[in-house]
């Protein structure tokens, strides 16, 4: 596999309500990363003509829906979104290996078109290990993204979103074609938010991870562009 650039790594999530916002970032950090994530809060509030809008400007798309639902629904709603011309796309693994095949499946028969990188969210890296066992999960955070790993593998998916704690023990047991995509990214000198299962761009790319999704690192930071090339010479220097 040809390894990835170390701008091509980096996704910034839009995480913004309206869309001259979003294209503001856009115009400023465009040239300089990867792609751009649009989630639930961008997509509620200015939906897929914005989507459509940044890659008319040849910038690709992460759509971040996480679509979990019947089966039916789900394989419907992840052609809708291929048709949108996104790179990425997710669901949620616990909505099980039926429903993820079934979205395989459907972005499979869609011919010569593009497919986008179909990824399953495992567990959410705002979640703690308390909070983790409050909603049922009796296995450590490690255990149980292992296993939703191996199911998503299983059903076909290109790969999953996990936090960088999961890294080290993921690479062991997936393939390496098998994508990583890495939330919870914190420069060493940021603010955690509230995220809980986190780590350093340059631990998460060392550990195993494809790509970062980094947002408020950069977003909030005093110098945006500053910032975020400061990250990109970290990670050069790790792939050196």
């Amino acid at each position: 596999m040809v390894p990835l650039e170390h701008r091509q790594r980096i996704i910034v999530a839009l995480d913004v309500n309206t869309r001259r916002q979003a294209l503001d970032w856009v115009q400023r950090l465009r040239g300089r990363v990867g792609m751009f994530k649009i989630g639930s809060q961008l997509f509620t509030a200015e939906g897929p003509s914005l989507v459509r809008e940044i890659i008319a400007l040849q910038e690709q798309v992460f759509l971040d829906l996480k679509f979990h639902d019947i089966p039916n629904t789900v394989s419907k709603s992840v052609l809708v979104a291929a048709d949108l011309g996104v790179l990425m796309l997710t669901l949620h693994t616990s909505g099980g290996q039926k429903m993820m095949h079934s979205a395989v499946e459907s972005l499979a028969q869609r011919g010569t078109k593009p497919v986008p990188i179909l990824l399953g969210v495992t567990l959410l890296t705002s979640l703690s290990d308390s909070e983790i066992r409050e909603v049922g999960f009796l296995e450590s955070s490690e255990n149980q993204v292992a296993r939703l790993a191996r199911l998503a593998e299983d059903a076909g998916l290109d790969g999953i979103v996990a936090s960088p704690l999961e890294l080290a023990s993921l690479r062991r047991q997936v393939g390496r074609q098998f994508k990583i995509v890495t939330p919870g990214i914190r420069p060493a000198d940021s603010a955690t938010d509230d995220q809980q299962r986190m780590a350093t761009p340059e631990a998460a790319v060392a550990g195993g991870a494809d790509y970062l999704v980094i947002g408020r690192p950069i977003l909030s930071a005093p110098d945006p562009v500053a910032a975020l090339e400061q990250i990109v010479t970290r990670l050069s220097a790790v792939e050196s």
